[in-house]
């Protein structure tokens, strides 16, 4: 196979797996999720959807989290790691999210990656899951997977990420990017994988390491 018809294949068996996905990181509305993405830098789903109840209890708002103080923050998503970088973040994005926005996440790119603590990844999820705009978040899951796949050469998710849009329908990618996340989980781990049993590796083939 070439890599478009891989990518067919590709698409053809997560849509026959995976009809419908569900948001890994629970939420409410545009800025809760924006902080549960953003907690979730170096972290698993499952872990940020353990600490946000605690957090989300005190504060839902950008109003409600700047009455916080920046160590409370910090003692509650603990759990999530990097908890004194991720704390200062939240809490000096909550000012500029009043200061410069009305207290609303804005909706492009530009805006979103100048907050603290909003890498272009984050600021992916939020425009894809939040806004519904066409966009390929990139972690290091889909990284690897997309390596393994022989869907991309990249060396970095920014590569990726390029090589990905190229190869999927616009209107597959905020889909797309949650289907190969849970399919990764599922039947494509980074340790302990058998590509025979794989749906997709036992297809197509996998790259076994980065060149």
């Amino acid at each position: 196979m070439n890599r478009k018809e891989k990518a067919a294949f590709v698409f053809e068996k997560l849509e026959e797996l995976y009809p419908t996905v569900p948001i890994p990181l629970d939420h409410v509305d545009e800025y809760t999720l924006l902080i549960a993405v953003l907690l979730s830098a170096q972290c698993t789903d499952v872990r940020v959807n353990k600490t946000t109840p605690a957090l989300f209890a005190k504060a839902m708002t950008p109003q409600e989290m700047i009455l916080l103080d920046p160590k409370e923050i910090e003692d509650i998503i603990r759990p999530c790691g990097l908890s004194p970088r991720k704390s200062k973040a939240i809490h000096t994005l909550s000012h500029m999210l009043l200061d410069n926005h009305d207290g609303q996440v804005p909706q492009n790119f530009e805006e979103l990656e100048a907050l603290p603590g909003v890498g272009h990844k984050t600021a992916s999820v939020v425009m894809s899951q939040a806004f519904g705009v066409p966009a390929f978040p990139v972690d290091t899951h889909i990284h690897r997977l997309a390596h393994r796949w022989t869907l991309s050469t990249g060396k970095n998710v920014d590569k990726t990420e390029k090589d990905l849009k190229a190869l999927f329908p616009k209107e597959s990618w905020n889909k797309l990017h949650l289907q190969i996340i849970f399919f990764g989980r599922e039947y494509c781990p980074a340790r302990g994988h058998d590509p025979h049993n794989c749906p997709i590796c036992q297809k197509i083939g996998r790259r076994t390491m980065f060149k």
